[in-house]
C-alpha cells in the first residue's frame, strides 16, 4: 500500500435506544439536565466490533455497560451509519461529537 494511501480502519460508532424506563435512574436524569420530555434516551458508543455483535455483547452481559444492558432495545443506525467504518481515532472522537449532538437535540444520551 503507499504511503499516502490510509486504510479505512475498521471501527465503528454507534447508539442504542434506551427504554424510557431509565428515566427512573437518578444518576442518567442527572446526567441529563436538558433532556426534552419524548425524545429517545439512547447510549452512544464506539467499538472495534461490528455495532450488532456488540450490541448482543451488551445485551448478554459482555463488557456491557450496565444502562444498556438492562434497558437497551435496539440499534438506531440512521444515526450512526453515514461515519462506519473508520479508524480507531477518528471513532473516538465521533463517540464524543455525535452524543454532544444528541444531547442538543434534546436526547437523554449515555456513555461510557
Amino acid at each position: 500500500m503507499p504511503k499516502s494511501a490510509k486504510p479505512s480502519g475498521h471501527h465503528h460508532v454507534y447508539v442504542i435506544e434506551l427504554s424510557k424506563d431509565v428515566l427512573l435512574e437518578p444518576k442518567f436524569v442527572r446526567c441529563n439536565p436538558g433532556y426534552v420530555h419524548g425524545k429517545p434516551c439512547v447510549y452512544v458508543g464506539m467499538t472495534g466490533l461490528d455495532p450488532d455483535i456488540r450490541f448482543d455483547k451488551h445485551k448478554a452481559g459482555i463488557q456491557a455497560n450496565a444502562y444498556v444492558q438492562r434497558f437497551g432495545l435496539r440499534l438506531l443506525p440512521d444515526l450512526y451509519e453515514a461515519y462506519n467504518p473508520m479508524q480507531y481515532q477518528a471513532a473516538v472522537d465521533m463517540e464524543i461529537e455525535l452524543g454532544i449532538g444528541l444531547r442538543e437535540a434534546g436526547f437523554g444520551v449515555w456513555q461510557a
